[in-house]
């Protein structure tokens, strides 16, 4: 956590270091079946970069179409808003939406917070640039549990920013409880705007998620090497193919890392091994309709207020309020 009055500097130390909850989840994904790995650790600073690769992509239309909606509603949304509130952001990485909210909402102070520490450095002394005069304070903290905002925004109204649609990386169980955890995090009365996908045909959404280029393939692919690199494992990541899926059941795109071969290895000494077409699921993108967004938002202690979208109905920008919960009848 940085004070406002610091100077934004880049880290003075690796974070290759291995992350006690980096190893404990890996193993324990592993070692369960299905296999699993939580999505939140494609974010090494590798993973980071790789995934504002994506964002340009042709077939990933989520962030052009965000982009747009932003540009397209900023006044309304700051109508709103109303000035003077501390922007926290959940899950900046480059923070290349971010220019547009800010610009609309006179914000009092911006707060971006990220797993990826180096790369949120960087991306908050970019961003420092264009707004001069606007306190920045970067945290670099796992958004998914309540986190103590710095005391330089004590007592300002805090306006949470979640844009990308990252909520659909959860299942509804974890994307309730982040939340939740949102409203602690930020307080009652607090507002979050808030990004999510629609649900639409798999010849879309597929291709979002496996481009023709192979830049998605080797976002999934870095998380065994990263594992290799901070685990002390020797996985042979030559041996995994990126599989992209649309499971209708669930309304979600499934990213699975697929072994094209019999394959064993070791991880911080424990020993693996995986038969050919036996798969490392590693993400969710879960997709809502309109009425099943506002029930997620209501289960998390958010009333939604306004919500905007595209002429395709393709993505969805949604501002909710979080309030007391009533008494039910």
């Amino acid at each position: 956590m940085t004070d406002l009055a610091e100077p934004i500097a880049p880290a003075l130390h690796d974070r290759r270091a291995a992350d006690p909850a980096f190893r404990a989840d890996v193993l324990a994904g592993l070692a369960a079946r299905p296999r699993a790995i939580p999505a939140r650790w494609f974010y090494d600073r590798e993973g980071s970069e790789l995934f504002e690769k994506i964002t340009d992509l042709p077939e990933y239309y989520p962030t052009r179409v965000e982009t747009a909606l932003l540009s397209r509603h900023a006044g309304d949304i700051a109508k709103l808003v109303g000035p003077g509130r501390a922007v926290v952001e959940f899950g900046s990485g480059s923070s290349t939406k971010t220019p547009h909210l800010l610009a609309a909402v006179e914000p009092a102070a911006y707060v971006p917070i990220d797993i990826s520490g180096d790369f949120l450095r960087e991306s908050s002394a970019a961003l420092a640039a264009d707004f001069p005069k606007l306190p920045i304070v970067p945290v670099e903290a796992d958004f998914m549990h309540p986190i103590a905002t710095p005391d330089r925004i004590a007592g300002l109204p805090r306006l949470g920013f979640f844009p990308g649609s990252t909520i659909g990386n959860m299942v509804a169980r974890t994307a309730v409880n982040l939340l939740r955890a949102m409203v602690e995090t930020l307080g009652e009365g607090s507002m979050l705007l808030i990004g999510m996908d629609r649900v639409k045909s798999p010849d879309v959404l597929v291709p979002a998620y496996d481009d023709a280029q192979g830049v998605t393939a080797a976002f999934n692919l870095n998380l065994l090497h990263r594992i290799n690199r901070d685990l002390d494992a020797d996985v042979p990541v030559d041996a995994f193919r990126h599989r992209a899926v649309w499971n209708d059941v669930h309304a979600r795109v499934e990213m699975h890392l697929e072994a094209t071969r019999d394959v064993a290895f070791t991880i911080v000494g424990e020993q693996f091994m995986m038969a050919a077409g036996e798969t490392i699921h590693t993400e969710n993108s879960h997709k809502y309709g309109p009425r099943d967004a506002r029930v997620l938002l209501r289960a998390g202690a958010w009333e939604p207020i306004a919500e905007w979208t595209d002429p395709d109905d393709q993505f969805a920008l949604i501002l909710a309020e979080a309030r007391p919960a009533g008494v039910a009848p």
